[in-house]
């Protein structure tokens, strides 16, 4: 089986243009996918840096939690 055909382009007004028109015949039906970003492109806290906020944010558990949370949420006998 041949490797598939790869064929760049960009969102323009809700419409994917390729970066070679006309390399396809029209009514060609094509899957399109978003390429992966880069990690440099990546904008924002990443999902670690956002809880990590919420870090020691909690007040009044017991200082147990961590090691009886099956105990507090489910009954479980503690540890």
């Amino acid at each position: 089986m041949p490797a598939p055909m790869v064929c760049k382009g960009k969102v323009s007004g809700g419409v994917v243009v390729l970066d070679r028109p006309g390399v396809l015949p029209e009514g060609t039906l094509v899957e399109v996918r978003p390429a992966r970003a880069k990690a440099a492109a990546l904008k924002g806290p990443t999902l670690s840096e956002k809880l990590l906020r919420l870090a020691g944010k909690a007040k009044g558990l017991p200082p147990d939690l961590a090691l009886n949370h099956d105990h507090y949420l489910h009954g479980r006998p503690k540890r």
